[in-house]
C-alpha cells in the first residue's frame, strides 16, 4: 500500500514527487521516463525564475537530472483505470494493479476528444490496454486507434492474437504490415452496438464490424481515467488545496487549467503535495 501514487512526469508530478521524497512518503510514480514531452518541444523558455532563457531540452534534462540524484524512481506504465475504494484508490497500470491512500493527477491536459461511444462502451468493448484485455478477442475481429508510433509493438500484439484487425493511426511513421492488418484511410468516428461494441464508424460514414475496439493514447483523459471526477470541459475541478470532487484525490497542472505554465504547475505540485502528506497523517 502507497501513500501516493502520481500519474504524469511532467513538471507538476515532479514538483510533487520531490516534496513527498523530501518528507520520506512511500509513493509510486506513473509516467514516461523522459519526462515532458511538451517541455522537450519547447524551443525557449524564458518566464522560469532563476533561469533565464533556457531551452526546453536543456530544462528538460536539468529536472531529469534532478530525479535521478534524488533516486526518484519511475513506472513506465500507462494507467488506464483508477477506482475508489472505501478507504483507499486501486490503480491498474497495463496489467497491474496498485493500492495507494491517496492519488495526485497529473497529467497534462489530454488532447483531443473522446471518439464517439468510446465513454459509453467502455469496459464493453472499449478498450486503453492491450496486454490487459488482448487474450479476450482471440480469433475475434478489432479495431485499433493507435496514437503514436511507440505503440506499434501492441498493435502487433494484438494481431498475434486477434483473426482481423481494423487499424488506423494519426501518426504518418506508424505503420504496421501484418497479413491480417488494413489500415485504414478514413479516421474512426466511433464505435456503436447495444450492449457492447458491435461497429466501428468511420470519418466518411462506412461501418465495419467490431467485435471490441482498442484505443492507444499518451494519456487516457481524467474523466475516463476515473469516472464520476467533477470535471470543467477537460480541465479537472480542484479547490485551493488541489482537490478534486474524490477525497484523497488531487490534481495539478495543465489537467486544472489555464495558464498552461510551467511555474503553475511546479507550484500546484507542491501545493498537492503538503495537502496529501495532510491527508494521509489524518
Amino acid at each position: 500500500m502507497y501513500d501516493t501514487a502520481i500519474i504524469g512526469t511532467g513538471p507538476a508530478g515532479l514538483s510533487a514527487a520531490i516534496n513527498l521524497k523530501l518528507h520520506n512518503r512511500d509513493f509510486i510514480w506513473f509516467g514516461a521516463k523522459e519526462l515532458s514531452e511538451k517541455i522537450e518541444k519547447s524551443e525557449k523558455i524564458a518566464n522560469y525564475p532563476g533561469l533565464g532563457l533556457i531551452s526546453g531540452q536543456e530544462l528538460n534534462r536539468r529536472m531529469a537530472q534532478q530525479a535521478e540524484e534524488m533516486e526518484l524512481s519511475i513506472t513506465d506504465k500507462l494507467v488506464t483505470s483508477i477506482s475508489k475504494t472505501k478507504e483507499n484508490y486501486m490503480v491498474l497500470a497495463e496489467n497491474e494493479v496498485y493500492q495507494a491512500k491517496t492519488v495526485l493527477l497529473a497529467p497534462g491536459v489530454v488532447m483531443g476528444k473522446s471518439l464517439e461511444g468510446e465513454e459509453e462502451l467502455l469496459g464493453r468493448g472499449v478498450s486503453y490496454c492491450a496486454t490487459c484485455d488482448g487474450f479476450l478477442y482471440k480469433g475475434k475481429t478489432i479495431a485499433v486507434f493507435c496514437g503514436s508510433k511507440k505503440y506499434e509493438h501492441e498493435v502487433k500484439y494484438l494481431a498475434e492474437i486477434a483473426e482481423k484487425v481494423w487499424f488506423y493511426s494519426p501518426d504518418p511513421a506508424c505503420d504496421v504490415d501484418l497479413p491480417n492488418v488494413s489500415k485504414l484511410e478514413q479516421p474512426i468516428k466511433g464505435m456503436v452496438g447495444k450492449e457492447r461494441v458491435e461497429k466501428i464508424i468511420l470519418s466518411d460514414g462506412c461501418e465495419l464490424e467490431a467485435d471490441g475496439v482498442f484505443i492507444l493514447r499518451n494519456a487516457v483523459a481524467p474523466a475516463s481515467l476515473l469516472p464520476g471526477l467533477e470535471m470543467d470541459g477537460v480541465h479537472i475541478v480542484v479547490d485551493r488545496e488541489q482537490q478534486t470532487s474524490y477525497p484523497g484525490c488531487f490534481a495539478a497542472g495543465d489537467c486544472t487549467g489555464r495558464p498552461y505554465q510551467i511555474a503553475k504547475a511546479v507550484g500546484e505540485g507542491n501545493v498537492a503535495a503538503h495537502h496529501i502528506l495532510e491527508f494521509c497523517r489524518k
